[in-house]
């Protein structure tokens, strides 16, 4: 298949990059410079343009666009930005498609954060949407790829555990230092999932049948405190004082520790799994050795 990726630079784009042109699959990186060569294509996402010929020459499109959520503290110029990361480039993508084009899907970028904070109960792709500023641009982002004209799935991603950057890259120092310790109670949930089988759930999709949501999340979630001591022990370090949430609270902001880092969400993957997806890495001990 010849896919087209947005976001191919960020973490997940490049993971899955690799994965797809390992298993003899073409990508096409949307960037938004100057094109360097035939596997480049210009667009501007805010602008709402793609450089000819645009999306007709592709097989899927998968869309990981979007401004980290916790690289920066929600100001509100950060939460507008956040916003118009997403929408922008997602409304540039479904407008670009044609209903009888060559394209004939879209994996649009999505997250766990579209439930909440749901305490202790498992919650799967038919629970409704929750509260907070997460949850609803979540819901708005999967409404702005809702309106593609192509077979449309909503990849929410859970915490994807990799050896570089993301939800281990941002704790990696402080654990190896032995300073890394629970947030909190330690009793919010935690859905992970190994990259290896993140970029598998991807590839999966591209010939899937599944349109809507679908959680990207490995199907064993943990509890904060779990995860600390797995990790801390994956590092051969202690983990024996909680985080400061003072000093968290002053970095971050009081909104996102509370929606990002305190609040807890027990994810299943139902629909992954019940579309017959194994998981190769579904232990919490065996996923962070590999990547500590």
């Amino acid at each position: 298949m010849r896919i087209a990726i947005a976001g191919a630079s960020g973490l997940l784009g490049r993971a899955t990059t690799a994965h797809l042109l390992a298993n003899g699959h073409e990508v096409l990186a949307l960037v938004r410079r100057e094109a360097s060569g035939p596997n480049e294509r210009r667009w501007d996402p805010d602008a709402g343009r793609i450089a000819a010929p645009g999306l007709a020459d592709v097989d899927v499109v998968i869309n990981f666009s979007g401004a980290g959520i916790a690289d920066a503290r929600w100001s509100t110029e950060r939460k507008a930005e956040l916003r118009s990361s997403r929408l922008n480039s997602t409304t540039t993508l479904a407008a670009a498609l044609e209903p009888a084009g060559r394209c004939r899907r879209l994996l649009n970028g999505s997250a766990i954060g579209y439930y909440g904070d749901t305490g202790e109960t498992m919650v799967d792709e038919r629970t409704p949407q929750g509260a907070g500023f997460l949850a609803q641009l979540v819901a708005d982002w999967e409404r702005a790829a809702h309106a593609a004209p192509v077979p449309t799935a909503y990849l929410r991603t859970g915490h994807v555990f990799t050896t570089e950057g993301g939800f281990l890259g941002k704790q990696r120092l402080p654990f190896r230092l032995g300073l890394g310790g629970r947030l909190g109670s330690g009793r919010q949930f935690v859905s992970w999932i190994h990259v290896d089988d993140y970029t598998r759930a991807v590839a999966h999709l591209l010939t899937s049948t599944l349109t809507g949501p679908v959680n990207l999340c490995g199907p064993n979630p943990v509890t904060n405190a779990r995860f600390t001591a797995a990790f801390a022990n994956a590092l051969h370090r202690p983990a024996l004082i909680p985080m400061p949430l003072p000093a968290l609270q002053l970095l971050f902001g009081s909104e996102m520790v509370d929606e990002a880092l305190l609040s807890g969400t027990r994810v299943q993957p139902r629909r992954l799994l019940d579309d017959g997806f194994t998981f190769h890495r579904p232990d919490l001990d065996d996923a962070l050795a590999s990547v500590a």
